[in-house]
């Protein structure tokens, strides 16, 4: 048997307040809160009391709302649209919720549900889109949880949007025929460039692109987003990636994405893995320039899913350039790299005052060749250097650049799966890191950070590179920069 959903006790509407009177009887943190909120709406707002705490009466002197220096008489309440009461005592309130029932004007008592006529939601504003989210006064703090999430699903430029949507619907009305028409050209402002060009504060632009909407009769264009799915634990994916994954019709990923991050995305939209793992390539670059290309031609909204910052050893600059020859559209969403994850697990400062003021970023296996690259002199004088896919070229990079004049003993720091809940750390020298070739164990993506910086890490739980009498933690490093 299906169980009936629950009734609700009270009904959610929005009720028109602009330019009526709210009344607010109360002059202290309450009232102040509840004030604040209000102010966002354009209603005329009068606060009653003759005691009102010096933050609110500041407030209030700015011009947010009219003041009634007063002990408080039901006659206050007339003419109004809504009532709030916010003494802050028991009693009181009830007197004014009571004389507001008596005058016909529903009121709200502040955290006394028993005397609401109606509860005042938790707010999700982008003027003129509203979204309240309600408890019935069982539960003000879910109710502001719940808020913190869908604010952060919402672009902050919905509203522009939504307000550019009003102006051009009677337009849109008048020119495109109900049903399909009339729904993809919705679709489309929404989603599709007119609401890009807003999230990029373009007003101008965004209008321009719906008004070329409402007279493209072809398929809809698509649109390419390389977004950076960040080291690997799905919290430190931007929200701006996350509405870009909630919006997308196909998710293109590479191997190291995690589940978890695909699963940010829409449930409906297609998944497409495209590699690339070492010694396991299931699409070469150029099949994924062409199939991206391809996705964008049939108007398909893609997210090209990489694995952490699209721009750092990510050849996002092969996949930009054919999406600019063939013409199709694209942005990028920058991640968190891995060389910063790894930092972070490490509680290790990339740059340190007085010791290092430059990084570099590399992936090790330009040390191949016969000549010293740039890099490696960079470290020597002293940048700090974080080595991608560094396990299999450990050795090498040990090796040249000791042979460059780079101290044996320098400090380093390795992470395997930076940023993860099964992450592992270890540290040791510079002479100690060809070891890391040795350890099959490590099967995640591994991320080496080299450099007097390291010095100023938080050591806990990482173990040694090489196991040795006497240890190189802390002590040690602290000594070197000194």
């Amino acid at each position: 048997m299906t169980q009936s959903p629950a009734k609700l006790n009270a009904f959610p509407v929005f009720m028109r307040v602009e330019g009526q009177a709210v009344v607010i009887v109360g002059g202290g943190d309450e009232a102040f809160a509840k004030a604040r909120l209000l102010a966002q709406s354009s209603a005329r707002l009068v606060v009653v009391s003759d005691e009102v705490a010096p933050e609110f009466a500041a407030w209030i002197a700015d011009g947010a709302a009219t003041h009634i220096d007063a002990v408080y008489q039901p006659s206050q309440l007339k003419g109004a649209a809504l009532v709030f009461a916010a003494t802050g005592d028991a009693g009181q309130d009830r007197t004014v919720s009571e004389d507001a029932r008596r005058l016909g004007i529903p009121v709200n008592a502040v955290d006394r549900p028993e005397l609401c006529d109606f509860f005042t939601p938790a707010l999700v504003n982008r003027a003129p889109l509203a979204i309240a989210i309600g408890t019935e006064g069982a539960g003000p703090v879910l109710a502001q949880m719940v808020r913190a999430k869908i604010d952060r699903m919402l672009s902050p430029s919905l509203g522009s949007l939504a307000a550019l949507a009003s102006s051009f619907r009677e337009v849109a009305e008048a020119l495109l025929p109900k049903g399909n028409a009339r729904r993809r050209f919705w679709r489309e402002f929404f989603a599709g460039a007119p609401a890009r060009a807003m999230e990029r504060g373009e007003a101008l632009a965004a209008r321009r692109a719906a008004a070329d909407l409402l007279g493209d009769t072809d398929a809809a264009a698509g649109h390419v987003v390389l977004v950076g799915a960040g080291p690997g634990a799905e919290d430190l994916l931007t929200l701006r990636a996350h509405r870009h994954l909630m919006e997308a019709d196909v998710i293109v990923h590479d191997a190291l994405v995690p589940e978890a991050v695909i699963a940010m995305g829409r449930r409906d939209a297609e998944r497409l893995p495209v590699g690339k793992r070492k010694g396991c390539h299931s699409k070469s670059q150029a099949e994924i320039n062409d199939l991206l290309v391809r996705l964008g031609r049939e108007g398909k909204r893609v997210v090209r899913l990489k694995s952490g910052d699209p721009l750092v050893f990510g050849r996002a600059g092969e996949e930009m350039q054919a999406l600019r020859d063939a013409g199709i559209s694209y942005e990028v969403v920058p991640g968190v790299t891995a060389a910063f994850a790894a930092a972070a697990d490490f509680e290790l400062p990339l740059t340190l005052r007085g010791v290092t003021s430059s990084m570099v970023f590399t992936t090790g296996h330009d040390l191949k060749g016969k000549s010293l690259p740039d890099w490696a002199k960079l470290a020597i004088s002293g940048a700090t250097v974080a080595v991608y896919m560094g396990r299999s070229v450990a050795a090498d990079v040990a090796t040249r650049l000791i042979e460059a004049g780079l101290a044996a003993d320098t400090a380093v720091a390795v992470v395997e799966n930076a940023s993860l809940a099964g992450r592992r750390k270890f540290h040791g020298t510079l002479a100690d890191l060809p070891s890391l070739e040795e350890r099959t164990d490590l099967t995640g993506p591994v991320m080496t950070i080299i450099g007097d910086a390291v010095a100023g890490a938080n050591f806990e739980g990482s173990e040694p590179l090489v196991r040795r009498r006497g240890n190189i933690g802390n002590k040690k490093f602290e000594e070197r920069v000194a």
